[in-house]
């Protein structure tokens, strides 16, 4: 559906746009999400004739969160776009461009959370030595690098973007951790264990095979010697989780869920799995409690004669 923005709205919202690249480091993906948003509301404020962002208000963004709905738009959409509009007015009525912020009082609807797939550890073991037999077998740089990239990515929890901004003095081998950058470019350190440092060092003797003048400092690198692209990462781990009938296939993001609950059932306090995930609400990780629970439940079931 085309959506048109008056003049007015589209300057703020390409101020607010540079804002959130350029101060708040936001990721293009992000920032293209949050302007989509905007721009959906400017074209939605435009046709109840109130095309000045100084005229915004809550009844406004009350009836634009409703007509989305009635849309079929999901409730964690829907809760997506109630943020983007409190950021947004918060933003413009501290900076003066607006009189009032109108999303103050705005309720965001709760979305409904679904408990994320996991691999069990024997399932995660058979992924990784698939990978392991593949990297011996062919002895290739891309083998090795793949099966690096996989054990780094189940033995910290990082995410693909945090993966694929690695460079070659991340890691520090004294410490076994690794240096990440994390949304909005914060810094933590993360453990690493020594299968994922090995299969990192083994691939380091072996980087030299892909790179070119641009690989910089990068860690992992693409077939062309620049930085691996998160397409390519995502493509890699599905193709390995496909590889192994027993797994299911739950993509990247599914083995930073994996990484993340079995630290919790190997006993891990859940505000250490909070820090080495990079969240920064304590709320975001407790759903990995409930995974935990679920799966501790089933295995009574199985296991128990009177479960």
């Amino acid at each position: 559906m085309c959506v048109e923005v008056s003049e007015a709205y589209q300057v703020l919202i390409d101020r607010f746009v540079i804002h959130l690249r350029d101060e708040q480091n936001l990721s293009p993906h992000s920032v293209r999400a949050y302007k989509g948003d905007l721009e959906s509301l400017a074209d939605h404020a435009g046709r109840s004739k109130h095309a000045d962002p100084r005229d915004l208000t809550l009844a406004i963004l009350r009836s634009w969160l409703a007509r989305l709905q009635t849309q079929g738009s999901a409730r964690s959409s829907l809760a997506r776009r109630a943020t983007s509009a409190r950021m947004f007015t918060a933003w413009g009525h501290r900076r003066g461009y607006l009189d009032q912020d109108a999303s103050e009082l705005l309720a965001s609807p709760k979305a409904h959370r679904t408990l994320p797939e996991v691999l069990n550890q024997a399932e995660i073991n058979e992924v990784l030595e698939s990978l392991d037999a593949a990297a011996n077998e062919t002895d290739t740089a891309l083998a090795i690098r793949d099966r690096a990239m996989l054990e780094t990515l189940y033995a910290t929890g990082i995410r693909v973007s945090e993966l694929t901004g690695l460079d070659l003095d991340s890691l520090d081998r004294s410490r076994n951790a690794i240096r990440v950058f994390g949304k909005g470019r914060k810094e933590r350190t993360v453990p690493i264990g020594r299968p994922a440092v090995v299969a990192i060092e083994s691939w380091e003797s072996r980087r030299g095979e892909l790179s070119t003048k641009e690989s910089g400092a990068a860690l992992f690198l693409g077939e062309r010697g620049r930085r691996i692209d998160p397409r390519t990462v995502r493509t890699m781990v599905h193709r390995a989780l496909q590889a192994v009938p027993s797994a299911p296939d739950v993509g990247p993001h599914g083995l930073r869920h994996t990484a993340a609950t079995h630290l919790l059932e190997g006993g891990a306090d859940i505000r250490v799995v909070q820090e080495i995930l990079g969240h920064v609400s304590l709320t975001t990780t407790q759903i990995y409690t409930h995974v935990s629970i679920d799966r501790l439940r089933e295995a009574f079931k199985q296991a128990h004669p009177r479960a």
